[in-house]
C-alpha cells in the first residue's frame, strides 16, 4: 500500500467549525514531537487559525512524564522562534478518542499506536508526519536527534516545518 494514501481522508471533518484535534507523537515526547506541536502552533498563528485547532504531543514512554522537552531541542527551537514550553506525558488511551488525527514521527511509532489503537476507527487516525511533506522526498520519517549532533536537530526542524505546513494545507 502506498503510504501517501494512507492519509487521505485524515483531515476530513464532519462539521467543519469544529476545532481539528492533532496529537504529535514520538517516543519519549521530548525532541520530536513537542517541537512538532509548536512548529504547528506557530504555522497556525501566523494564518490566523489558532483557534481552529487543538494541539497537542505525547510520547510512546512515559519515563520523562513532566519533564520539558531536551534543552537541545529547546536551544535549537529558540534560534528559529519557537518556545518549546510542554511537559512530556504518556500516549494515554483516551487519546484515540479526543483526537482527530494522532500524528506518527516514525514507523516504529506509528506501528506502535496503531497497535494500541482501540478500534478501527482510532487505527485510521494514526498517520505518519512525513506523509505531509512536500520539499523532503527523501525522507519517510522524523529521525530521533537524541543521540546526534546539532545537525540532528537542525533537520529534524527542517523536516517538521515542511510537515507541519502539508499537513495544515490538507486540513
Amino acid at each position: 500500500m502506498n503510504r501517501k494514501s494512507q492519509s487521505d481522508n485524515v483531515c476530513d471533518s464532519d462539521n467543519a467549525r469544529k476545532p481539528r484535534k492533532i496529537l504529535f507523537v514520538c517516543v519519549c515526547n521530548i525532541c520530536r514531537s513537542p517541537a512538532a506541536e509548536e512548529v504547528m502552533r506557530s504555522i497556525l498563528r501566523e494564518r490566523g487559525e489558532e483557534a481552529d485547532y487543538m494541539l497537542d504531543s505525547a510520547g510512546l514512554y512515559g519515563g520523562h512524564a513532566g519533564q520539558l522537552p531536551d534543552s537541545r531541542m529547546r536551544a535549537h527551537a529558540r534560534r528559529r522562534g519557537y518556545e518549546l514550553t510542554h511537559r512530556s506525558r504518556p500516549v494515554r488511551s483516551s487519546d484515540f478518542d479526543n483526537f482527530d488525527i494522532i500524528v506518527a514521527m516514525d514507523d516504529s511509532n506509528y506501528d506502535r499506536l496503531r497497535s494500541l489503537a482501540p478500534t478501527l476507527e482510532a487505527r485510521d487516525k494514526v498517520v505518519r508526519m512525513m506523509n505531509y511533506a512536500r520539499l523532503h522526498p527523501y525522507y519517510d520519517s522524523v529521525p530521533d536527534p537524541y543521540y546526534e549532533g546539532a545537525e540532528g536537530f537542525e533537520l529534524v526542524l527542517d523536516l517538521l516545518e515542511d510537515a507541519c505546513a502539508g499537513l495544515l494545507d490538507r486540513c
